[in-house]
């Protein structure tokens, strides 16, 4: 399993130095939908992380597939959380919830 990280480059730069291979720069929306699908498709990818400002400028049929999705687990990090909390988030990709 891998980490897959989409955002804009700055985003998206902190996640290559500390060794993320696969992240995807996406600095308009059309680029944002297409990359998000393509990790989406990817068997590869266990966690997709995605700027909490970029979630939100998805169209609402895509949020709602990422926020429900269990394989890749999608984590929105920065500003506002938005959707689930980290905790609802492990605990569905996990089945158990570990703060128990």
């Amino acid at each position: 399993m891998e980490i897959a990280v989409i955002g804009n480059s700055e985003f998206i730069l902190g996640f290559r130095l500390a060794g993320i291979r696969k992240t995807y720069a996406a600095e308009n929306d059309e680029k944002l939908n297409e990359c998000i699908t393509s990790a989406l498709s990817d068997g590869q990818v266990g966690i997709l992380v995605l700027n909490s400002s970029d979630m939100e400028r998805l169209p609402r049929r895509l949020r709602a597939t990422l926020e429900n999705s269990v394989k890749p687990t999608v984590i929105a990090i920065g500003g506002e959380e938005g959707g689930l909390s980290m905790r609802e988030k492990i605990k569905r990709s996990v089945g158990v919830d570990l703060w128990k």
